[in-house]
């Protein structure tokens, strides 16, 4: 190559492109040379973690002619990703990139490129949907880029009719600015960067071009309906909804929730009556069930450290219950689950617990809740059924039987979630467990079967990253009877709480066997029904559920029922908020601090990132 300084650098993504890379690679050297001085343009193969001989073709290549250069990658980085690479590997100001198959007609590389080199433009690329061009697609094609081009125009206020043509340029310096913010790094790549831009006020153009689609069609479910799709509601969420998340409004939201939760029961219930009976309640066996459930909080704490011991961390059980407070806390006061986000949060700040670590030991943790409650109501409905004590449970479900107070259609919905949820969970977990003692990689063969693609295979990495330390747990039979014999003990006294409040109202006279069975039932399905994040702390949930089934299974009033799911409910917030507070001044830990910190820890799913 000639003294002058390269201006110009073409990458081309290569994925096992054996077949075209090489025509590919000197159609573009002769364009670049019909408009380009000699020794001011370079070409970057980017080959992506290839399988067939693309890698020996482009060294080859880079051997012989000083213009061309290979950027090598041992795995696969994605589109985005592999752009991404090379552009910081490139030398010239003017940053080129084009799909390989040529669909988009050489022609107008000249165009694209001096958009941006004259200066007039910092972003430049291509358009199939512009008046003017010429784009023979297929119907799938066709249908799949238009709608996903107005759902972006939609959601996320863009201008550009095309944002996923492969046919762009770009201003060294402009890009780099817009890619610290890129969060994708694979098909996504391409749309994330022009909105990106556009909110940044750069100078884009876009152009009509004259496109003929190479190859099979790479539309397929796995990425343009959930890759695709997501990545829109991610960015819509950051641009629309996030900026208005404060920590005002989501104290405000919950409190709103909670008012509006209390405002439906005293609408539907005899509030009076049913405050009357609280009123009644002993406070002796109340305060007594402040202290079972307190006693089952040194246990959480046991059986989180016995989670993080599988996953290679060693803790002490007096922080990791404190942790477990404040996020509990969290989940109390902020609405969507935000303290879920707070622990991972308290363990990586206050002992360096990678974030993808602190939120695997929670899904561990929330795995093993689940099962243990959906068990436990399982149990209990047999037992129920085989002695024929179901009461008028079966009529109450389906909405034919008596719904005294109002309760029927708000509890008959929390029932139905809590069904679902527990079913989710079984299956989760059957699937878990198989993966983790199984030889096969059975994760990745059930996305396969949808597509075989690239976005397909960052999927699976992504599912394999999050239940990687799940099967780590499941697949240790002696961890799995640790970690599941301590989830019973303490969801047991968990009942046993709700138990000693139900007693402690006045006529309720039940059996031991049919006390028992009723509130491990009504625990158990009342805490499935409140793991939807619709309020802080399953507020009205929780209540609805329980109330059913007390209901439904007992000769007890509707107002005894509530007022026992409502003094239960706020005897385990209160011990939780007490808890939470107490941790908080022993753990310096601000959960206003812990809940804006998290959100950056919800995004952290590759443990590279981690310090």
């Amino acid at each position: 190559m000639s003294g002058r300084a390269v201006e110009v650098s073409v990458v081309l993504p290569a994925y096992n492109e054996e077949a075209t890379i090489e025509n590919t690679v000197e159609t573009t050297l002769a364009t670049l040379d019909e408009f380009l001085p000699d020794g001011t343009f370079e070409v970057i193969v980017a080959e992506d973690g290839c399988e067939d001989r693309t890698p020996e073709i482009a060294d080859r290549m880079a051997a012989e002619d000083e213009r061309v250069r290979h950027y090598h990658s041992d795995e696969r980085l994605g589109r985005g990703g592999a752009l991404n690479h090379a552009f910081e590997a490139a030398d010239g100001e003017t940053l080129v990139y084009f799909d390989t198959d040529l669909a988009t007609d050489m022609r107008h590389l000249e165009e694209l490129v001096e958009s941006v080199r004259s200066g007039e433009y910092d972003f430049a690329t291509g358009s199939r949907w512009m008046p003017g061009d010429e784009a023979d697609r297929p119907a799938k094609r066709d249908v799949a880029s238009r709608g996903f081009n107005g759902l972006t125009r939609t959601f996320l206020g863009s201008e550009m009719r095309d944002h996923q043509c492969g046919f762009k340029a770009f201003d060294r310096t402009a890009l780099f600015d817009v890619l610290d913010d890129v969060e994708d790094e694979h098909w996504f790549w391409d749309t994330e960067v022009l909105v990106r831009a556009q909110r940044r006020g750069y100078d884009i153009k876009e152009f009509a071009v004259d496109w003929t689609p190479k190859g099979d069609s790479k539309v397929d479910i796995v990425r343009d309906v959930f890759g695709m799709g997501s990545q829109i509601m991610r960015c819509w969420w950051e641009f629309s909804v996030q900026p208005r998340i404060t920590k005002r409004v989501s104290i405000t939201a919950g409190i709103i929730l909670t008012i509006v939760a209390v405002l439906l029961m005293g609408k539907y219930l005899p509030m009076g009556e049913v405050l009357e009976q609280m009123s009644r309640a002993d406070p002796m066996l109340v305060g007594l069930a402040a202290l079972v459930y307190v006693l089952s909080w040194p246990l959480r704490g046991t059986r989180y450290k016995d989670i993080l011991e599988e996953l290679g961390y060693t803790e002490d059980a007096g922080f990791l219950t404190g942790a477990i407070f404040v996020s509990q806390t969290g989940n109390l006061v902020f609405p969507a689950r935000a303290g879920d986000a707070v622990r991972a949060y308290v363990v990586k700040a206050r002992r360096s617990i990678p974030y993808p670590t602190g939120f695997a030991s929670l899904a561990v943790e929330r795995v093993f809740d689940l099962l243990t409650i959906t068990m436990l109501a399982g149990v209990v409905l047999v037992g129920l059924a085989v002695t024929g004590t179901t009461g008028g449970l079966e009529s109450t479900l389906l909405g034919s039987g008596p719904t005294d107070g109002g309760v029927g259609s708000s509890g008959q919905t929390a029932v139905y979630v809590a069904g679902g949820v527990g079913l989710a969970a079984i299956l989760a977990v059957a699937v878990i467990v198989a993966s983790a003692r199984s030889d096969r990689n059975l994760v990745r063969g059930a996305v396969s079967k949808l597509s075989n693609d690239s976005y397909a295979d960052y999927v699976a990495g992504v599912i394999e990253r999050f239940t990687g330390d799940v099967q780590t747990v499941a697949g240790n039979r002696s961890a799995f009877a640790t970690v599941g014999t301590s989830s019973l003990a303490i969801w047991s006294l968990d009942v046993v709480t709700a138990m000693l409040v139900l007693v402690a109202f006045p006529n309720v006279s039940l059996s031991l066997p049919m006390l028992v069975a009723v509130c491990f039932f009504a625990v158990s399905v009342g805490n499935l029904a409140k793991v939807l994040p619709l309020s802080p702390g399953g507020v009205g949930l929780y209540e609805g559920a329980f109330t059913l089934l007390v209901v439904a299974l007992t000769p007890l009033s509707p107002a005894i029922a509530l007022g026992a799911a409502i003094l239960d409910h706020a005897v385990k917030n209160v011990v939780t908020l007490v808890g939470g507070v107490a941790s908080m001044f022993v753990l310096n830990v601000s959960l206003t601090t812990a809940v804006e910190e998290s959100k950056d820890a919800r995004t952290a799913a590759d443990p590279a990132t981690d310090d």
